[in-house]
């Protein structure tokens, strides 16, 4: 398809906003979902004159983490292109990636008897992990002959990477996450899935027992997850497939770190949806498309509260009609992927969403929600279909043949 598409596209000076409301769609508590029960009088207005409909991030049934979801939402087949989060977010906290690198997503955790007491830690505050995590990086440079870096990231995150001094064979960070998913289980011991993740395994077992002499007496942060081990891959630029000069606007690292990975300008920014609207506003007239982020409707989800997740899609919605006197030519408003909070974790459920442009049909769903969505003029759809619809809007495909 970007073969295609990369074919067709004729520039203009349209604007393209998708704003991404993490883990948006849910399920039903007492017949209604977080997103119809949020107070959001300006996205419901907003659906009744947009193309509406649910997309699918990689297939039927398929549950996406983070990664695949935004990969689908920028056009890229998630399924060809699979990335780990180690790279993701260890970009998205500004280490420069090297062909001799294995980066992993990492989570303080709590344990007690060997067993996960809590997978993130009670989420710590961001400058209390960051004291532990610059801890670590004086205390622990090398294993072996591989360089160790650590990079804090937002509450109980962090990146490590370590830095072999060759060049590493595909396949060497074939190693499972040690993250058992779920509270009361053991940690998933250190295991390797190929024959050349064996040498890298040896040193991440090293890694995780020299963490733990020095964080094993935290109160809270007493154990560590790691997580999405992997190596960066070849894949093409943004602007170099779509023509589109774009701006990433994120809180959390690890979505900074897959707007980079695909050539995205991605600043690192601190705050809410109020810093995020200031940024957007102030660099407006630089950039082609903008790539927004809200993190923390995801987050509530994920904690199992139903009505916090709610009351987030209402704060954005009041600050919708600020993005909307902005008069982008095509936006887009979805999530990428549904978290249910009855779920407390991301699903496989369709994920609502509504492109507004002078050129769509309209007046079909009633609201924003993922019952009035399923009536929209797009229905279910493939999420790698959503830029094709975006540019094509935008006026920015020319006809394909004769």
């Amino acid at each position: 398809m970007q073969k295609l598409i990369k074919d067709l596209i004729q520039k203009n000076n349209t604007k393209i906003l998708l704003i991404v409301l993490d883990g948006l769609g849910g399920l039903p508590v007492n017949g209604k979902t977080e997103l119809e029960i949020a107070n959001k009088p300006n996205l419901d207005a907003l659906a009744k004159k947009s193309a509406c409909g649910l997309h699918i991030p990689v297939a039927m049934g398929i549950t996406p983490g983070s990664g695949p979801g935004h990969l689908s939402l920028f056009g890229y087949d998630p399924v060809e292109w699979q990335i780990g989060r180690g790279v993701l977010e260890a970009l998205g906290l500004g280490i420069e990636l090297k062909k001799t690198d294995i980066a992993i997503r990492v989570n303080y955790a709590t344990i007690e008897n060997g067993i996960v007491k809590d997978r993130r830690a009670g989420r710590i505050p961001t400058n209390e992990s960051r004291k532990i995590t610059e801890r670590l990086q004086k205390k622990i440079k090398k294993i072996d002959n591989v360089e160790i870096i650590f990079r804090p990231g937002m509450e109980h995150r962090f990146a490590a990477v370590l830095r072999f001094p060759k060049p590493l064979p595909k396949g060497s960070a074939s190693i499972k996450d040690t993250d058992p998913q779920k509270e009361g289980k053991r940690p998933v011991p250190v295991t390797s899935e190929t024959p050349q993740a064996e040498k890298v395994a040896k040193v991440v077992e090293k890694l995780i027992s020299s963490i733990l002499d020095i964080i094993k007496n935290e109160p809270a942060a007493n154990f560590i997850l790691l997580r999405g081990f992997s190596q960066v891959p070849d894949i093409p630029h943004f602007e170099e497939v779509y023509g589109l000069k774009p701006l990433c606007i994120a809180i959390y690292p690890m979505y900074r770190g897959l707007a980079r990975l695909i050539g995205m300008n991605a600043p690192t920014l601190k705050g809410d949806i109020r810093e995020e609207i200031d940024f957007l506003k102030k660099n407006y007239a630089d950039y082609d498309f903008f790539f927004l982020h809200v993190k923390k409707i995801d987050s509530y989800a994920e904690d199992g509260n139903f009505k916090g997740k709610a009351l987030k899609i209402g704060e954005f919605d009041s600050a919708l009609p600020e993005i909307l006197n902005l008069n982008p030519d095509v936006l887009i408003i979805t999530g990428d992927h549904s978290t249910p909070s009855v779920l407390k974790s991301h699903s496989w459920h369709p994920v609502p969403v509504l492109l507004n442009s002078p050129y769509v049909l309209g007046n079909t769903s009633k609201a924003f929600s993922e019952r009035e969505c399923l009536k929209g003029e797009f229905s279910i759809f493939p999420t790698v279909n959503l830029m094709p619809l975006a540019l094509a809007n935008a006026g920015r495909l020319k006809k394909f043949g004769a």
